[in-house]
């Protein structure tokens, strides 16, 4: 009997302290993708997960507009920050445009010139996912942007010129990270001439290409 009730306690005190590794490293783990036969799936590295920061050099017609640099959030919004990285380091953004810039609204730019990126699970609350940050596209968020399909977010992002229309924002869209420095450049795409496009009442679409550079990430 006495052996019995040493072995269950034995069991008791290995099950918590499995469980508290398995916390652990669940708190300290960075998350990446890989690709699956039923798209893209989320795996852990086991390396410590850090606010990755991603610098942009941009230029328009040949001319440097200077840089940004967008801190990205893994901890609101894990699988949308590990795309956005992977993709940066696969320098799938250098060449890409920003092709739609409004006013007191925001700039959208990574439209692929050829074969898509995967899409992936939208992280907001409206698709069943907390993510405080998507709750509140202020200045200076940067956000994924889609189609009506929840799931459809691949590489196109955004970024919040203020908080106007935040109200058809929050919890609607996967809101991933800041810009930290620069946002003055993302302000100067407002002085490239634009037209009016199908989706905006303001000119929207440059007339000249706002061209990202380089997108590498960055200590």
């Amino acid at each position: 009997m006495k052996k019995s009730i040493i072995f269950k306690i034995f069991c008791a005190v290995l099950c918590v302290a499995l469980t508290c590794v398995m916390f652990s490293a669940c708190d300290n783990t960075d998350i990446g993708i890989i690709g699956g036969e039923d798209g893209p799936e989320v795996v852990v590295t086991g390396e410590p997960m850090e606010n990755t920061k991603v610098k942009f050099e941009m230029e328009c017609d040949g001319k440097s507009m200077g840089s940004f640099v967008i801190e990205v959030y893994p901890e609101y919004a894990p699988i949308t920050a590990a795309n956005f990285v992977m993709l940066v380091e696969q320098g799938f953004y250098d060449g890409l445009i920003f092709h739609r810039v409004v006013d007191d609204f925001m700039a959208q730019g990574g439209a692929p010139k050829g074969e898509s990126a995967a899409a992936i699970k939208g992280e907001f609350a409206a698709n069943g996912v907390n993510n405080p940050l998507a709750d509140n596209h202020e200045r200076g968020v940067v956000s994924m942007a889609r189609t009506n399909d929840p799931n459809s977010a691949s590489s196109q992002f955004f970024i919040c010129y203020s908080d106007t229309y935040s109200s058809s924002l929050d919890g609607n869209y996967a809101a991933f990270g800041k810009v930290i420095e620069g946002m003055e450049v993302v302000d100067s795409f407002l002085d490239v001439p634009r037209t009016y496009n199908s989706f905006d009442s303001k000119p929207a679409t440059p007339t000249v290409d706002i061209e990202i550079a380089s997108a590498t990430v960055v200590e």
